[in-house]
C-alpha cells in the first residue's frame, strides 16, 4: 500500500508553519553567478598587487587558490609571502602541505606561524600533535590559540580534556566555543548540562532545574546554526512541556536536513495529531534511513489497517535496525493470528536480547501451554528488569501455590510501581492479617486507580467503622452520603453487583425508594441472586406483587432461600398449596438455618391441608 501521501498537507494543516523568505532558485543563482563575477575581480586586482610587490596581497592570492583547490598555484603565492615574514601565509602554506600528505613539513610552517602569534597556526599545530598521541604538546598549543581567542583552538582543546576526564577544563572551554558561535560546542556543552539535570546531584533540584534550562538555550543556539541533533533534542525538550507547534518546528528542520529520529518524532507527533498519512510519510523516510522505531510505528500502522504481511515486513525492518520490539511485535502479531509457535520463536528472541515484556509474553504463553515451571524463570526475569506486570503474574504463580509469603512479596513489588490489581491483593492479604489500616491504605491505591473490587472493599472497611444510622422509613427526606457510601456508588457504577446492592440498600435506608430500586434492578439484571431478592422486597412493599414474584422467583432458580421462603407463603396465601410446598422444600434444601426451619414448619403445614 503506498502510505507517502501528499507532502504538501504537512503544512496546510497550519501545525507547523512553513517558512518564510526562502529565495528562490533564480535568485540563487543570480546570487551565485555575482559572487563568481566578484571573486575573478579580486583576483585580477591581487595579482596585480603581486606583481607590484605586495606581500598582503601574495598571501591573500595564495589563500584563495588555496580555497579554490589550485595546489600549485597557490603554493609560490605563499611560500614568497612567507618568505616575507606573514604569519598568515605560513599557516595556510601548512594547510597546503597538509593536504598534499606532508605532514611534518606542515607541523614546521605551523610552528613558525604560531611562534609569530597565528592562533589558527597554533590550532592546526594542536590537532597536528594531538593525531600524533603527543597530548602534552596538543595541549600546549590548542591552548596557546584558545587563550588568543580562536574559536576551533578552544572547541579542540574542550574535547582533548573532555577525552582526559578533565571536566570542568572542557566545560569552560567548551562554553567559550559555544559563546563565539561554534555550534557543535553549543550542542556538545548542552549534552552535558542536561545529563548533570538528569543526575539532580546531591538531591538540588533548584542546581538541575538551572542546568535544564541552561541545557535548554544551548539547544536552541546549536539549533539556530543548523545543528540537526540540537534541534531533535530542542523538539524533545519542547514536546515534554506540552508546546507542540515548536516542537513540531524544530523537528521538521532537524528532519529536513536528514536526522531519522527527528523524523520519527515528527511521525508520533502527527499521528496524535490525527494526521496519520502525514505521519507514515516522516516514519517512512526515517525507516529507510535505518530508524527501528520508525520502522515499528509502521509496522503497527499496518497493523491496523490489517495489512498483516506489511506489518510483518516493517517490524522485521526494525530488527534488522537493530531494534528488539520489532522481534517482540512480531510475536503479538503472530500470537493474534493463533499462531503460537511462531510467537513464541519471536518473543523468545526479544526475550533473550533483554526485552522485558517479551519475557513477560513468553512467559504468559508457556503458561498458557501448562509449562508453569517453563515460564516461571522468564517471570522472574521480566519482573527483575522491571516489569510491573510480570511481578504481578509472579505473585498469582505463587498464590497458586499457597505460597502466600512470596506471593504478597511479588504483588507488594508491583503495587509498589502503581499496579491496581496488585495493590488490590495486598489490601486483601492485610484484611485477612488483620491490618486494617494498612489495607485501607492499599486498597485506596486500587481503588483510586479504577478497580471496583478495590473501591468495594474499602467501602466495607469504612462502613464497619461508622456509628449505626437512626432507622428511617421509606419516604423520608434523604441524608448526606457518607464516604464509604460514595466508594459503594463508585464501585456500583463500574458493575460491581454486591455494591450495586449495598448502593440500593443505603438508599432505601435514606429513604430514596427510586435510587433503591435502580440499584436493585440493574444488580438483578447483572445475575445478583441478592439484588433480585430485594427488588422483589421492594415492589411489593409498593404493591407490584406480581412483578416481585417474577424476581423471586429469579433469585430463588439461583440458590437464594429467603427468595423461595416468600415464594412459599405467596402461594400459601394464594391457596396454591402444591405449588407453595414446592417452594418451600426448595428453601428447606437452600437454608439459612432459620430459614430452613421456617420453610420446614410452613412445608408441614401445607402437607396436612393437602391431606386433610
Amino acid at each position: 500500500m503506498n502510505v507517502m501521501g501528499d507532502m504538501a498537507n504537512l503544512f496546510g494543516t497550519g501545525r507547523f508553519a512553513q517558512p518564510s523568505g526562502q529565495p528562490s532558485d533564480q535568485e540563487e543563482a543570480a546570487d551565485e553567478a555575482q559572487e563568481a563575477a566578484d571573486e575573478a575581480a579580486e583576483e585580477v586586482r591581487l595579482r596585480l598587487a603581486v606583481d607590484g610587490g605586495d606581500v598582503e596581497a601574495m598571501s591573500v592570492l595564495g589563500a584563495l587558490l588555496l580555497r579554490r583547490g589550485d595546489f600549485d598555484g597557490a603554493e609560490s603565492h605563499l611560500r614568497a609571502a612567507t618568505a616575507a615574514g606573514d604569519r598568515a601565509a605560513a599557516n595556510n602554506l601548512g594547510v597546503l602541505l597538509h593536504q598534499r600528505g606532508y605532514a611534518d613539513e606542515a607541523a614546521g610552517w605551523w610552528r613558525i606561524a604560531a611562534v609569530a602569534g597565528s592562533a589558527a597556526a597554533a590550532h592546526a599545530l594542536g590537532r597536528h600533535f594531538r593525531e600524533r598521541g603527543d597530548e602534552p604538546a596538543a595541549e600546549y598549543w590548542l591552548c596557546q590559540s584558545a587563550e588568543q581567542g580562536h574559536v576551533l583552538g578552544a572547541y579542540a582543546l574542550a574535547d582533548l580534556l573532555e577525552h582526559r576526564g578533565d571536566d570542568t577544563g572542557s566545560e569552560r572551554w567548551m562554553r567559550a566555543a559555544a559563546e563565539r558561535g561554534h555550534r557543535e560546542a553549543a550542542y556538545r556543552l548542552a549534552r552535558t548540562l542536561d545529563r548533570r539535570a538528569g543526575r539532580r546531584d546531591g538531591g538540588d533540584d533548584e542546581a538541575a532545574a538551572l542546568a535544564a534550562d541552561e541545557a535548554e538555550q544551548w539547544y536552541r543556539q546549536a539549533a539556530a546554526r543548523g545543528h540537526r541533533r540540537g534541534a531533535l533534542h530542542l523538539g524533545t525538550i519542547l514536546e515534554k512541556r506540552g508546546e507542540l507547534k515548536e516542537a513540531g518546528r524544530w523537528y521538521l528542520t532537524s528532519a529536513k536536513d536528514g536526522e531519522a529520529r527527528a523524523a520519527c518524532a515528527l511521525g508520533f507527533l502527527l499521528r496524535d495529531a490525527g494526521d496519520t498519512e502525514s505521519a507514515a510519510v516522516w516514519w517512512l523516510r526515517a525507516a529507510q534511513d535505518g530508524d527501528g522505531n520508525a520502522a515499528n510505528a509502521l509496522g503497527a500502522l499496518h497493523a491496523e489497517r490489517g495489512e498483516t504481511q506489511t506489518a510483518e515486513r516493517w517490524y522485521r525492518a526494525a530488527m534488522d535496525a537493530g531494534d528488539d520490539n520489532g522481534a517482540y511485535n512480531l510475536g503479538l502479531l503472530c500470537a493474534e493470528q493463533g499462531r503460537t509457535t511462531q510467537a513464541e520463536q519471536w518473543y523468545r528472541r526479544a526475550a533473550y536480547a533483554g526485552h522485558r515484556e517479551a519475557s513477560n509474553a513468553l512467559a504468559i504463553l508457556l503458561l498458557r501451554a501448562g509449562d508453569e515451571a517453563g515460564a516461571e524463570p522468564w517471570f522472574s526475569k521480566a519482573a527483575e528488569a522491571g516489569s510491573v506486570d510480570a511481578a504481578f503474574n509472579l505473585g498469582i504463580l505463587h498464590a497458586g501455590r499457597s505460597e502466600e509469603r512470596a506471593a504478597l512479596r511479588w504483588y507488594e513489588r508491583a503495587a509498589a510501581a502503581g499496579h491496581t490489581e496488585a495493590a488490590l491483593q495486598v489490601g486483601m492479604a492485610r484484611l485477612r492479617g488483620g491490618d486494617e489500616r494498612e489495607a485501607e491504605r492499599f486498597l485506596r491505591c486500587a481503588a483510586g486507580g479504577g478497580s471496583a473490587e478495590a473501591a468495594y472493599r474499602l467501602a466495607t472497611v469504612l462502613d464497619a467503622r461508622r456509628p449505626p444510622a437512626p432507622a428511617h422509613e421509606l419516604g423520608e427526606p434523604a441524608q448526606e452520603k457518607s464516604e464509604c457510601e460514595e466508594w459503594y456508588e463508585r464501585a456500583a457504577s463500574q458493575g460491581h453487583r454486591r455494591a450495586q446492592v449495598r448502593v440500593g440498600m443505603l438508599a432505601a435506608a435514606r429513604g430514596d425508594v427510586v435510587e433503591a430500586a435502580r440499584w436493585y434492578r440493574e444488580a438483578a439484571e447483572a445475575g445478583s441472586r441478592n439484588g433480585a431478592f430485594n427488588l422483589g422486597l421492594l415492589l411489593a412493599r409498593e404493591g407490584s406483587e406480581p412483578e416481585a414474584v417474577m424476581w423471586w422467583r429469579r433469585a430463588a432458580d439461583a440458590g437464594h432461600g429467603r427468595a423461595a421462603l416468600r415464594l412459599a407463603l405467596v402461594f400459601a396465601r394464594r391457596g396454591e398449596l402444591a405449588e407453595g410446598q414446592r417452594w418451600a422444600d426448595l428453601a428447606v434444601s437452600l437454608g439459612p438455618a432459620e430459614v430452613g426451619e421456617r420453610a420446614a414448619r410452613l412445608r408441614d403445614a401445607l402437607r396436612q391441608e393437602l391431606s386433610a
